[in-house]
């Protein structure tokens, strides 16, 4: 499976719903073949210097707190993972992390809560789903390859609550959102649910 870097500007100025397909391929390529999605990141490990990342696409670097640290923890992980079922795209659930991508982008905003206190099943049950929901947010990646590998490896969060998310079996399908941010230029909200609505 090959997925194409988009330059930043590209991947916001493609059609509607590009980067957001892309997003859930990559899901489904990692909880599907997470062995395979290991020698990817064996192949992004050898882009480190220290703690400093400068892979193809971002030659100014990124700085990261763990180092080659995490990406080593998240293949182990993906040694260990069992296939896991693909996700299939929930269009409510899309619509509930656009409205968060809505809120939050032109403020520059960061965070799991709206400027209104509401939460993910907030949004979610705005929209007409159910409460069962948990939500990945990435701030900066411009493609789907760094947004699922960002989820994936999980730098600097404790309990790698992205990652269990990410290959949760019980969590069957997902909406996807991305949009611009004022600070970090991009963001994408993905809501992963047992059901298209967020039903149990």
């Amino acid at each position: 499976m090959l997925t194409v870097l988009l330059p930043l500007a590209a991947a916001l100025a493609a059609p509607a719903g590009v980067l957001e397909r892309q997003i859930v391929s990559e899901l489904n390529f990692a909880r599907t073949e997470p062995r395979r999605y290991a020698e990817r990141l064996r192949s992004y490990r050898r882009y480190f210097r220290g703690r400093i990342v400068r892979y193809p696409g971002k030659p100014e670097g990124l700085r990261t707190a763990e180092g080659v640290a995490a990406v080593d923890e998240a293949i182990a992980f993906l040694e260990r993972q069992r296939p896991t079922g693909p996700l299939a795209p929930a269009p409510l659930l899309a619509r509930a992390a656009g409205d968060h991508v809505a809120e939050q982008g032109p403020r520059g905003a960061t965070g799991h809560h709206s400027k209104d206190g509401a939460d993910p099943r907030d949004r979610v049950q705005r929209r007409g789903g159910g409460k069962y929901v948990a939500e990945t947010i990435t701030y900066g990646p411009p493609s789907a390859v760094e947004v699922v590998r960002q989820l994936i490896v999980d730098d600097d969060v404790p309990g790698r609550g992205h990652r269990r998310t990410v290959f949760a079996a019980e969590m069957r399908f997902v909406g996807v959102q991305c949009g611009p941010h004022k600070t970090y230029r991009v963001m994408c909200v993905a809501e992963f649910a047992r059901n298209p609505d967020g039903r149990y």
